[in-house]
């Protein structure tokens, strides 16, 4: 099975929310159901890392936040050399922290076609 990310609609008023909260900010509800959310989205920022942990074989990692177009932002590792805010990108999910016994999975970024 694939692993996917979600946004969570709240039942009574449609306020998106990722990630998931107990209680809607909008109206106080306590329902929601899950979203898929994947697809393209909008650069608002990010910021590189060079000073990384021990074992990673890159020079940095990038990270940001982006603005998927029903307005929701998440932030994610973003995989791609060239990076500028307001840049198209397309939203994977994939492997952001590899663990012992256990994966962590995240969003990850790429430079829209």
């Amino acid at each position: 099975m694939e692993p996917k990310m979600n946004a969570y609609k709240c039942t009574q008023c449609g306020q998106l929310h990722h990630p998931a909260y107990f209680i809607c900010r909008q109206c106080g509800n306590r329902t929601f159901e899950a979203v898929p959310l994947e697809g393209e989205a909008t650069l608002l920022t990010f910021t590189r890392v060079y000073n990384l942990p021990e074992g990673y074989m890159k020079p940095w990692i990038a990270f940001g936040i982006a603005r998927f177009t029903n307005g929701l932002c998440v932030s994610g590792q973003i995989d791609s050399d060239y990076i500028a805010a307001g840049m198209k990108l397309t939203a994977t999910v994939g492997v952001v922290k590899e663990g012992v016994g256990k994966d962590y999975f995240g969003f990850i970024f790429k430079q829209a076609d």
